[in-house]
């Protein structure tokens, strides 16, 4: 039995608008496109009111709306092995006999879906009498019907017998050569659905290979190039293979030679899968559209720009993408769900921010540790004997009398609060930048510093409670080694002491800390991978470079917030017997200055730079590790080498329904490109095409 998806009839109850008087539902046209062709996947090859075509399948009993059994029925067709052939096959089957394809309904089908040419006025309709034809269909006096087989393997090479057809025409002389634009206009009327559009858009100049008189096109060549189309996803599987064996690459950039491409061929096939033809056409027209200046070499990318119909290049890839971020976040109050969609998608790389962010944090918290001691530590008068010297002092001194576990103090509650101080931060700062860029992504420094700040008030909601309790868990140790019988308190009876408004003392502290800290570490971050490493879409960085952003972006920002930094951890820790007890904000700052002078607002300071950059290595390595070894649902491993490269569609994540109504869609248009595009094939057009008269 076949499968059926378990979301199936939750997919039709969400769609179906139609209720009949017994309460029964019912898709609509629009209902059943609005299912099997979600709005947000691309539609750029094939119009996504063309998967209409497909209702006539799925509408068994020709009633112009689909009941769940039909819906049903048309979800098990498409899990079908050989699905996109099957949908084919019942688009044109005969009604009076289900089995098998008469010509007279073949043709009456044609008439029906097929539209207004958009073909040049000189391209010759494809003729249903020629020789070809009548192979498979007898002549216009011996017409017989198809099976499903049959028919089948007629599909299968009408694209072939399409091009032959033009090739024909544009040869009138029978010279066995056509110009490159000729051959253009032939691919871009006939498999424009299988070529990318880097290859349609400058097509006649990667045709002009150059081979015939005055640089015409040999017939052996578009057969070649025609074969290469018809076994790209070959290709393809044999260039990946070759630069992982030969070369241990995945990255899609990796070139190979022609050499490694015939010993990866050789290995995949009992006999020679391409002629040497074959292969000059692969490498020419790779190099061709990669600017490439030796067609000797080919990547994977290289290949894919020409034959994968998803492709795009890499500036377009990035633009799109940055634009649809940015209308998400313009859209998000008017349409949550837009934007709720890329925060979910988003919250898988929370979850491991999360995780790498925690093992970071754990790495550095020693530092972070003797910070909070030495920012508590006070000095009222010269001379007054202090008990730790300087950060190494104090970090010898929690070991030699806390243990090593005394440098983890505390270190719970930073744990906990990794996740949402992240998932806050870093969804406010891409709303707020959305909200403010421009069509082309560019947005003004003021609106950066904005975005920056924003996020980083809006995660004191958070962090502050969860800091108050970190910082007296950091100093407790300390207190009872200074103090005799010191009780030992726990994370949970220090929030219950505190009780709800306690946990926001110091929160002004922390806003002053951490609105400057993001308004300063974001827009720098953003300026020195895009202005100094050159960030773009036909760069990413490497680990090294990120981290080395992420370092120079935080030392001017965990420095300059120091003050606010130290005012926050006298405020939220403890006061102890002899020393001033602060008030507030002001009344600490003003304390702080009589009592310790400047300086002492700047205790700390370069121990939150040192744990700055090591921190975010840590993080940043822990991510791309975890980011390999668990990678999103629905979403390949290699995914990440290749983003902006060629998965730039979001096939990989789009729902099955649409991707094998999107593999039916294809096979359909080799049959005619003009399939279930808006408009009506004329009168005038019908009798131009030999065999529908």
């Amino acid at each position: 039995m076949s499968f059926v998806p378990p979301d199936s009839l939750d997919v039709f109850q969400k769609y179906a608008s139609i209720t009949s008087p017994t309460g029964e539902k019912f898709l609509s046209h629009s209902d059943f496109v609005d299912a099997i062709a979600p709005l947000d996947q691309d539609y750029h090859k094939i119009p996504r009111e063309a998967y209409a075509l497909l209702f006539k399948v799925a509408d068994r009993s020709n009633s112009k709306q689909l009941s769940l059994d039909d819906w049903t029925a048309f979800e098990k067709l498409l899990y079908l092995p050989d699905a996109e052939y099957q949908i084919a096959f019942r688009l044109f089957q005969s009604p009076e006999n289900p089995e098998v394809v008469e010509f007279a309904d073949f043709v009456n089908t044609y008439n029906k879906i097929h539209s207004k040419p958009s073909s040049p006025e000189d391209f010759p309709p494809f003729d249903w009498n020629s020789a070809w034809s009548s192979l498979y269909l007898g002549d216009s006096t011996h017409r017989h019907n198809l099976s499903y087989n049959d028919f089948s393997q007629l599909i299968a090479g009408v694209l072939g017998e399409r091009v032959r057809q033009a090739f024909s025409y544009y040869d009138p002389s029978h010279t066995g050569y056509i110009l490159p634009d000729q051959l253009q206009t032939i691919l871009e009327t006939t498999a424009s659905h299988k070529l990318s559009d880097t290859l349609l858009k400058d097509a006649k100049f990667l045709c002009n290979v150059g081979v015939g008189p005055s640089s015409k096109i040999s017939y052996a060549h578009v057969r070649a190039f025609l074969n290469v189309i018809n076994r790209a996803d070959l290709v393809e599987v044999i260039i990946r293979n070759a630069a992982k064996s030969i070369h241990h690459s995945r990255d899609a950039d990796t070139f190979i030679t022609r050499q490694d491409f015939l010993n990866q061929s050789s290995k995949s096939a009992r006999f020679a899968l391409f002629t040497p033809l074959e292969i000059d056409v692969i490498f020419h027209f790779a190099a061709s559209a990669a600017n490439s200046s030796s067609s000797d070499l080919i990547s994977l990318n290289n290949f894919k720009s020409v034959f994968d119909p998803t492709w795009q290049e890499r500036l377009e890839a990035w633009r799109k993408n940055e634009a649809h971020k940015i209308e998400a976040a313009q859209q998000a109050f008017v349409h949550p769900t837009s934007f709720l969609h890329e925060v979910f998608e988003s919250a898988y790389n929370f979850a491991l921010g999360a995780v790498a962010g925690a093992f970071g944090a754990t790495v550095v918290y020693p530092i972070d540790l003797v910070k909070t001691r030495m920012q508590n530590q006070r000095s009222s008068h010269p001379g007054q004997q202090l008990l730790y010297k300087n950060s190494i002092d104090c970090f010898k001194k929690v070991v030699s009398r806390e243990g090593v576990l005394g440098l983890y103090s505390g270190l719970g509650p930073q744990l906990i609060g990794v996740a949402p101080e992240k998932a806050i931060k870093l969804t406010v700062n891409d709303l707020i930048r959305g909200k403010f860029a421009s069509k082309d992504g560019s947005i003004p420094v003021w609106a950066e510093i904005l975005a920056g700040g924003t996020a980083g008030a809006c995660q004191v909601v958070f962090t502050n409670p969860l800091e108050i309790v970190k910082i007296r868990l950091q100093m407790q140790g300390e207190v009872a080694k200074t103090m005799e019988n010191a009780p030992k308190r726990s994370a949970l009876w220090i929030v219950r002491n505190l009780g709800l408004f306690g946990l926001y003392k110091g929160a002004s502290a922390c806003l002053l800390r951490d609105v400057p800290f993001s308004a300063i570490y974001f827009p720098t971050y953003a300026h020195l991978k895009k202005d100094y490493f050159g960030e773009g879409p036909n760069k990413s960085l490497s680990i090294l470079q990120l981290l080395t952003a992420g370092a120079i972006a935080g030392m001017p920002a965990a420095y300059f917030t120091t003050p606010f930094d130290v005012i926050k951890t006298r405020l939220q820790t403890e006061a102890k017997a002899g020393q001033s007890s602060y008030f507030g904000l002001r009344h600490a700052a003003v304390t702080i200055w009589k009592e310790e002078g400047f300086k002492a607002f700047f205790k700390g300071g370069p121990a939150r730079i040192l744990r700055s950059s090591p921190q975010f290595g840590c993080t940043l390595a822990a991510y791309e590790l975890l980011h390999d070894l668990f990678p999103l649902p629905g979403h390949s491993k290699d995914k990440k080498t290749e983003a902006g490269h060629s998965v730039v569609s979001g096939e990989i994540s789009a729902p099955f329904r649409f991707l094998q109504s999107k593999s039916a869609m294809k096979v359909i248009l080799d049959i005619d490109h003009n399939f279930g595009k808006p408009g009506a094939l004329t009168e005038e057009r019908k009798k131009l095409i030999p065999g529908l008269k």
